[in-house]
């Protein structure tokens, strides 16, 4: 064996092992999603779409309060709701793989990002009630608090579902089997 091997760390020398790491996982095909079409993957498709409108409610937020131009605050309320509609079908994908493959659960990273995404959407929703009645009363300070809170964590929630992917080989294009730890 080598001498990565007998540390149970990663093979590759230059990657910190910040979360667990099992050699068994960079040796294997991965394993596939259960939500899938033709073998491609549904939720790493749907994350790009609430990423890109809750943090550009964060940008917009923070537009609004030095413009003060009521535009940037109807943005982040539109922003908020497709954020937290596309947020609700990314969530369905990625809770039907997490509970259907096991080396999900097993690691840090899969309840990690499963919990950072839940308190994301939490944020989101109450972003959301709390701009329904004044769109731009509710932008500062409460609002664009909660979008930076949101921009933060789905920020390290992706980090998260990169260990998933990459390193622990979670809802990739290969053979394995999603029962298998």
């Amino acid at each position: 064996m080598t001498e990565t091997q007998d540390r149970r760390t990663s093979p590759y020398p230059n990657i910190p092992n910040v979360l667990e790491t099992d050699d068994r996982e960079f040796r294997d095909a991965g394993v596939p999603s259960t939500v899938a079409v033709l073998g491609h993957p549904i939720h790493p498709i749907l994350v790009q779409f609430p990423i890109a409108f809750l943090v550009g409610a964060f940008l917009s937020d923070g537009i609004f309060w030095f413009t003060n131009d009521v535009f940037w605050a109807r943005a982040s309320f539109y922003l908020i709701i497709g954020g937290f509609a596309a947020g609700i079908l990314a969530a369905i994908t990625g809770m039907l793989d997490f509970f259907r493959i096991g080396r999900t659960r097993l690691r840090t990273a899969g309840w990690a990002h499963m919990a950072l995404n839940i308190a994301a959407l939490s944020l989101t929703l109450i972003n959301l009630v709390l701009r329904l009645g004044s769109t731009v009363g509710a932008v500062l300070p409460w609002g664009l608090g909660i979008s930076t809170v949101v921009a933060t964590l789905l920020g390290v929630s992706g980090w998260y579902g990169g260990e998933l992917v990459y390193r622990h080989k979670i809802s990739v294009i290969g053979n394995g089997n999603p029962g298998e730890l």
